[in-house]
């Protein structure tokens, strides 16, 4: 079996979802998240694209309903024995047959908790399961209840965030290598993905984000590969991923020359950056660190340039997204504790100059404080 934790592991975070569960007063659990599925038992699969459900009682129990295809998968790669097949055919709503099995488990009338808030509960699955679940349970959101739980990471998990971190280091080392002017963008990129692939990771959640020129200030990947010039920008945003753990981190490399722009940019950047850093301690709510990046961009003239938030959580997710919940804005209240992993990006973008600087880094909070989990520094990159 291709299990990634201990036995002792996956006891415990059983034992602490299962007190979750009760301390809401939720007889069981629906889970539609793929994450939480990984988190909770090992299942690793890119199946949630359709329909599929982790059931966890209050008694401790797991069932997984999904399809063929995952039946192997599940018996591969997790530790649930109970494990039950829908059938592909015209006409057949599998969310009945999810119903059917919660007869059998006792749990008509009883009170169970869903992660509706996922990527493969669509808006016409969710409507579906209302249908079949009216009348005979009652349902609750609880689309928080495993998220809350990966929060802070375990002995065992912070093992491969180091190793993610590693593999981020590498691939920027790679895709800086690459940088001159005249360099292909899917040399860039390839190079990158290379370094994490050949280091044992995998594929991150969603794209790397890479856009050079004016494409620089853009903040997601989109598909048409161009050659630097002589004197440009390029911003690469991308993790290192090891067992689905992703360690993050971001950068603007001006190529040819940096304008004096780049330079008071990145100044500033690095300034808010640390003061991030300052302000990112345990037992401090999340909202104190966008505050902290926003004084300082805004202090330094950055106030048209900046974003409105400033990073968030990372863990073990899948696609489409590796930003996990929380994130930094404003006025969040989730108090930091040690343990947890934060990508901390301090995106600076003047569409007035055409000019990006945008330096990013993953780090996680300690007993006083956090440590960064990159190698590299922050230092202004010419290419």
């Amino acid at each position: 079996m291709a299990l990634h934790f201990t036995q002792d592991e996956f006891e415990t975070r059983r034992r602490r979802a299962v007190e979750a569960m009760q301390a809401r007063g939720l007889d069981g659990l629906l889970l539609f998240k793929q994450e939480s599925m990984y988190w909770l038992t090992g299942y690793d699969t890119f199946g949630y694209v359709y329909f599929q459900c982790l059931y966890l009682g209050a008694d401790g129990r797991l069932m997984l309903l999904t399809r063929a295809p995952d039946l192997r998968q599940a018996r591969h790669t997790s530790l649930v024995d109970d494990i039950r097949v829908w059938v592909d055919q015209e006409g057949h709503d599998p969310t009945h047959e999810l119903r059917e099995v919660l007869r059998g488990f006792g749990c008509a009338g009883k009170r169970l908790g869903a992660e509706w808030n996922a990527y493969g509960m669509t808006h016409a699955l969710g409507k579906r399961l209302d249908a079949a679940l009216d009348g005979f349970c009652e349902t609750e959101d609880a689309s928080d209840l495993i998220s809350r739980l990966r929060l802070v990471k375990s002995a065992e998990e912070m093992e491969y965030v180091r190793r993610a971190a590693e593999l981020a280091d590498a691939a920027l080392d790679a895709g800086t290598d690459e940088v001159r002017p005249g360099a292909f963008e899917g040399d860039i990129l390839a190079a990158m993905h290379g370094a994490v692939y050949r280091g044992g990771g995998d594929d991150p959640a969603n794209e790397f984000i890479i856009g050079s020129g004016q494409d620089a200030l853009l903040c997601r990947y989109f598909s048409g590969r161009k050659h630097l010039g002589a004197e440009d920008q390029i911003t690469l945003e991308f993790a290192g991923v090891y067992r689905h753990y992703h360690a993050a981190l971001m950068r603007t490399i001006p190529v040819g020359r940096a304008t004096s722009r780049h330079v008071e940019m990145h100044k500033v950047a690095v300034d808010a950056f640390q003061a991030c850093r300052d302000a990112c301690r345990p037992g401090r709510p999340m909202g104190e660190v966008f505050d902290a990046y926003a004084r300082v961009c805004d202090a330094g003239g950055m106030r048209d340039h900046r974003m409105n938030a400033t990073g968030y959580s990372l863990g073990t997710t899948y696609a489409p997204n590796w930003m996990d919940w929380p994130m930094f804005y404003t006025g969040n209240p989730v108090e930091m504790a040690p343990g947890m992993v934060f990508f901390l990006h301090m995106i600076l973008m003047d569409s007035d100059t055409g000019t990006a600087m945008c330096p990013g880094a993953t780090v996680v909070v300690t007993e006083d404080g956090n440590k960064l989990l990159s190698d590299r520094g922050m230092e202004l990159v010419v290419r």
